[in-house]
Formats: C-alpha cells, structure tokens, sequence
C-alpha cells in the first residue's frame, strides 16, 4: 500500500502547462502559415461560379434539352427586343420630351410650388424637396443626385435629410413611364391606384431611413451647409425664342429619352429573358418544350403558388407566375414591366395586379442597383445597407397599400 502511493503521478500544474505549451506552438504554426494569394481566391472564387453557373443551366436543359433550351434562350431574347423594348423606348422618348418641355416652360416649378407645403408634414423634408420628386418621376432616379450635389438646393438640408433623398428620389424614378406604359396597354385605372401606393411606400421608406440614420449617426442632425445660396438659381430655362425653346426642349427630352431607353436593354433581354424562363412552362397547346420563346421551367412559379395564399392575400395575386415582377423589379424596372405583355397573354393579369405592379415599379425601380451609386456619390456609402432595407420595406409597403386601395376603391364603385 506504500509504494502505491508513491506513483509518480504528473501534477496538475504540469498539465496545465503542457497545453498551454501546445496551444502556443499551434498559435505560432498558423501565424506562419501564409494566407491564400490573390490569384488562388479568384481560381477558388471562378470554381464555385462555374458550379453555379453550369448547375443552373444544366437544371433547364434537362428538362428542356439543350438544343431547345438555347434556342428559347436567344428567341425569348429577340422577341423582348422587338415587341418590348422598342416599344418601351418610344415611350421613354416621347415621355422625355414632353418632361423637358414641362421642365423648360415652368410647369415642374409651379407644381413644386403647390407641394412644397406638404414636403415638411408627410416626409420630413424641406419644401424644395418637392422638385426632386417630380425630376425623378419625370426621368429616372440618378436626377434626384444631380439636385442633391446642387449648394442652391441642398442648403435647406440636414445631413441625414440629404441621405434620405435616395429612398425618396427611387420611389418616382421612371414614374412617368411606367404610368403611361400602363395606361397605354389599357390598364389606367390600376395604374393610377399603383401611383398612390408607390407615394405611400416612398413616405415610409423615407422616414425609415431618416429614423435608421439618425439612431445609428446622431451627429448627422446637422446643417449640410453653411452656404446662403439663391434658390432661384436652380433654374433649367435655356436661352433664345419661345419657338428656340420649345423646339430644343423637345429634341433634347427626346434624347434623354433615348439614353434611358438604351440603359433598359441589358436589364430587360439578360434579366427578363432569365425571369420568363423561370415562370413560363412548355407550350401549352401541346404540353412539350419546341424551342419558342418564353417557354422554360417554371420554378419561380412552382414555388410561389406554394405559398401563393400568403401574396394572394398581400397583393392580391392570382397566379405565382405575377411574384416575378417584383423580384425583377429589384434590379431594373424597366425588365420588369417588360414581362407585362407576357401576362396579359398568359391571360393572367388584371387591374388589381396592375395597380400593385405600378407601385412596386415605380417605388423600387431597381433600387438594389441605384442605392450605392447614389450614396458613393454624395459620400455616404456607410449608410448603404440602411437605405437598401428601409427601401425594401417600403416598396413591399407600397404594393400591399396598392392592393387594399384598389379593393376598397372597387367596393364604393
């Protein structure tokens, strides 16, 4: 019994020291292991986009065949080109034209006038506010930066008011547009009641953004600018005759209108063309894929009318093929509305769906590609993520206040 208890047991000191030990020699193992080189992240990064990438066209072509599949691909492509994109273009045109000689002649000034009273109530911004607004509405979103960099304009800011433009500038970008596209496929009813959500969505995203900035920035609650500027040098009247100025109004509104409708051309033959292909399933006359365009898988749609009661009751959704105008919307409102011919084909679409499709549209209008440009370029890129989801809660927003709106209205008439 008294040699076993003088066994020569290792003391707990000791233990303790010798992992102590190990982990330093670990600790100085992954120190001087190097990390991955620029180039072995992009080989590693090229690897998982090819798995995705071929992935995902493997998924259609299977179903599909590839042959039919890449004919879809392209002819679903040429036909948006053709039948939408032209078409969407002329409006683009015309609509330019017609802002610019609203903007020459005093018509934007006069209406920024009568809304001035309501800026300071509704969105907690000064009344100048309003000409942002109807710029953007008038053409596209980056018009509402053009303004904020303006020292005329944006003396009558706070900083965090100033951040705040680009939620309230996206929510009328291109509204003219959209409104007269829907109107002009015979859907003005809808398009109006959507004009009202989207105005209802832009009051919530930007007083989100305002709260958000101001929680996390409290220092932004500051003037931008000490500078006394002259706001009537905020002026767009161009020299010369009346006739002079109507003539160059109409030809260089008609220009911009042009830029804006080659800048929907990527986002509507890549993105649409993707979108349908997603939504639409084989011919449906006889059941099988030929290679037509707008034929496709209908994922989107399979797992939409999985949960459809939850956007039937949101929206008003018939049909889960519709949830894929507001997911395109997210990028690029001009590839969304370039699905709308589809659906009225479909025999899927009526003004309900319209008036939520306007509002999204015209609230979101491809915020998740416009925020951070905007943002970078008035200096502000911290407050990206802010103004993405106070933007993303108020389009959703603005097509539920779309719907309800249109059912009450359909009610009392």
């Amino acid at each position: 019994m008294e040699h076993n208890n003088h066994i020569q047991r290792p003391k707990t000191t000791q233990y303790a020291r010798s992992v102590e030990a190990f982990f330093k020699r670990l600790e100085h193992r992954l120190k001087l292991k190097s990390p991955l080189r620029f180039t072995s992240k992009r080989s590693l990064e090229a690897i998982v986009f090819l798995v995705f990438f071929i992935g995902f066209f493997w998924v259609l072509a299977y179903k599909m065949t590839l042959p039919n599949m890449l004919n879809t691909f392209m002819q679903t492509a040429y036909h948006l080109l053709l039948e939408t994109v032209f078409y969407i273009m002329a409006i683009c045109v015309l609509m330019g034209a017609i802002g610019k000689l609203l903007i020459e002649f005093g018509v934007v000034r006069l209406l920024e006038n009568i809304l001035r009273p309501l800026m300071k109530p509704i969105y907690n911004l000064p009344g100048v506010a309003a000409l942002g607004a109807i710029m953007t509405f008038l053409s596209d979103n980056p018009a509402i930066i053009s303004l904020a960099q303006n020292k005329n304009f944006a003396q009558y800011f706070r900083k965090y008011q100033l951040v705040s433009l680009t939620n309230f500038g996206t929510a009328f970008g291109m509204g003219l547009t959209v409104l007269a596209f829907m109107t002009g496929l015979g859907y003005g009813k809808g398009a109006l009641v959507g004009v009202t959500g989207a105005i209802i969505g832009s009051i919530i995203s930007t007083r989100l953004m305002q709260r958000f900035t101001l929680k996390s920035y409290p220092e932004m609650d500051f003037p931008v600018t000490d500078y006394q500027g002259d706001e009537q040098q905020i002026s767009y009247k161009t020299e010369g005759s009346v006739f002079q100025r109507f003539l160059n109004s109409l030809l260089d509104g008609g220009k911009d209108g042009v830029s804006i409708g080659f800048a929907i051309i990527p986002g509507v033959l890549c993105i649409s063309t993707i979108v349908m292909m997603l939504t639409f399933g084989p011919d449906s006359a006889t059941g099988a894929y030929t290679g037509a365009a707008y034929e496709g898988v209908p994922i989107i749609t399979w797992l939409a009318d999985k949960i459809n009661f939850i956007f039937y009751w949101l929206f008003g959704f018939e049909s889960g093929a519709l949830v894929s105008f507001p997911i395109t919307a997210l990028g690029a409102v001009g590839a969304a509305i370039g699905l709308v011919p589809r659906f009225i084909t479909e025999g899927i679409i009526n003004n309900n769906a319209i008036a939520v499709f306007t509002a999204m549209g015209m609230c979101w209008s491809g915020y998740l590609s416009t925020h951070t440009a905007m943002l970078d370029a008035l200096g502000y890129r911290k407050l990206i993520g802010k103004a993405i989801g106070a933007h993303t809660i108020g389009g959703l927003c603005a097509g539920i206040a779309a719907h309800w709106l249109y059912v009450a209205l359909a009610l009392i008439f």
